[in-house]
């Protein structure tokens, strides 16, 4: 089966077709022509080479026969979709990409994960300009990560540069690369639900409101906000018709763009955010587990990975990673998740510097997760439909989701044997602690369908519990169990 990506329709020159066994990129004629100018160059196998690229081949036209429709014409003639051509100007060339193993979205990222992302983004663009090319968009939904390694993946994006044109992503990159940047780095003000919140990004108009007057002398907060909230508003006075908007252009140099380029990026490294201790900062060292337990859990987890060599581990609630770490050694790729920016922040400040690619740190709320977004809800999509992993870390996790975010566990289960993965999951009884002290702030009563008993039913509805291991404190229960 293979399907046009939903997502790729904005580009008229370039669309995805997701296959069972391949991603590939189907181009207009003009798209074919970028794409001739980037492979003449020695650009692409240097960007490759060092990763910064996604793999990239020439395909055979044909490939796309499997959509139902029919190629027409010589190799790398138009190939026609089911429902018409799946470009305007139909297609002429076709291309094969390496596949991302797990998708992620910015509002997904830490704040050090979205600003390399954007040096990313600056550097091929510095790049292209000397081989005669530009990107002409600038957006981080071209960025995915290996581990904690960004790779650009929208080959489409780089066309033969426009001679007398500005840098045409400006915009773009203002409003979903720096001004989210901006916001974290000089407000403490998280990003993720701006970003959550358009697929567009943050309005020049918007992202002033938030800068107070002293803000607005930081270094690139005046001239990228203020300016440019400035002469949106003299745009939208103006209205397309004005003189001032029929104004002829000044025409720009490449040079310029790259110096414009160089500039952007010299102040996008310079960001920092100072993330502050929060209550789930050093949890996993500063909870109520005895010594006891935690190295008996590092060996279920360490046993039980080893056993199933997984291709994908999802570790739900992976806090500082280190059971991401263990999973890691077995796996070939963990998506770490936690609702604590700060805490998945360390995580990958620690994964760069180590260079591991095996662990991918996403900020994601389990109670509340990403949402499907964009036309018709299908251009972003939401956890579930992006993958299922083959197994699911869920460790001192259970109790918040139920008795924190009130999610019955029935239902907590449900999803979890919905994906069809295999769960490896901690169940901290009444008598734990951390229960304890979660129950205290709530009526007597209260989450009564949080009880072993309860659980081990619920669990056994549904999957087919391998293996169950009371830890030695007594107070929590370790079972792995496959779906039925």
């Amino acid at each position: 089966m293979s399907a046009a990506e939903p997502g790729s329709f904005r580009d008229r020159d370039s669309r995805v077709v997701v296959a069972d066994d391949a991603i590939y990129r189907a181009l207009s004629p003009e798209g074919a022509e970028d794409w001739a100018a980037l492979a003449a160059s020695p650009l692409v196998d240097q960007l490759m080479a060092n990763g910064q690229l996604i793999g990239t081949r020439e395909a055979d036209g044909s490939v796309l026969g499997e959509l139902g429709g029919s190629v027409t014409g010589e190799p790398g003639g138009s190939v026609t979709g089911a429902s018409g051509s799946l470009l305007p100007t139909g297609v002429a060339k076709v291309l094969e990409h390496d596949r991302i193993p797990f998708v992620s979205y910015p509002y997904e990222w830490t704040f050090s994960m979205l600003r390399d992302a954007a040096c990313l983004q600056l550097d091929l663009g510095i790049a292209a300009v000397d081989h005669g090319l530009a990107l002409k968009d600038a957006t981080p939904y071209n960025v995915q990560f290996t581990g904690s390694s960004p790779v650009f993946i929208d080959i489409g994006s780089f066309e033969n540069i426009r001679e007398g044109e500005p840098w045409v992503g400006y915009r773009q990159f203002c409003m979903l690369y720096l001004y989210p940047l901006l916001f974290q780095a000089h407000k403490d003000l998280p990003f993720h639900p701006w970003l959550r919140g358009s697929i567009d990004g943050i309005a020049p108009i918007d992202a002033i409101k938030v800068f107070s007057l002293s803000d607005r002398l930081r270094r690139g907060v005046f001239l990228h906000t203020s300016l440019h909230a400035r002469l949106d508003r003299r745009a939208n006075k103006s209205g397309p018709g004005s003189e001032e908007g029929n104004r002829t252009k000044r025409e720009v140099k490449p040079s310029q763009i790259q110096a414009q380029l160089q500039s952007m990026k010299r102040l996008v490294e310079k960001l920092r955010w100072k993330a502050g201790e929060t209550s789930w900062s050093g949890y996993r060292q500063s909870n109520t587990y005895s010594d006891d337990d935690d190295r008996r859990k590092q060996a279920f987890v360490a046993e039980v990975a080893a056993s199933q060599n997984p291709g994908i581990t999802w570790d739900m609630g992976c806090n500082d990673g280190a059971y991401s770490r263990i999973a890691a050694e077995n796996s070939d790729l963990v998506v770490a998740f936690d609702f604590d920016h700060a805490t998945v922040e360390a995580l990958y400040r620690s994964l760069k510097q180590e260079g591991n690619t095996r662990i991918l740190p996403l900020v994601s709320n389990l109670a509340d997760p990403s949402p499907a977004l964009g036309w018709r809800g299908l251009e972003r999509k939401t956890l579930s439909d992006r993958g299922a992993p083959d197994l699911m870390l869920a460790l001192a996790l259970i109790h918040h989701v139920s008795i924190s975010a009130n999610i019955p566990v029935a239902d907590f289960l449900q999803w979890a044997r919905d994906l069809e993965t295999t769960l490896l999951i901690e169940f901290p009884k009444r008598t734990d602690p951390m229960v304890r002290a979660l129950l205290a702030n709530k009526h007597e009563g209260a989450n009564p369908d949080y009880d072993e008993g309860n659980f081990e039913r619920e669990l056994e509805a549904r999957f087919t519990v391998e293996r169950r291991e009371e830890l030695p404190s007594g107070d929590r229960v370790l079972f792995l169990a496959r779906p039925r």
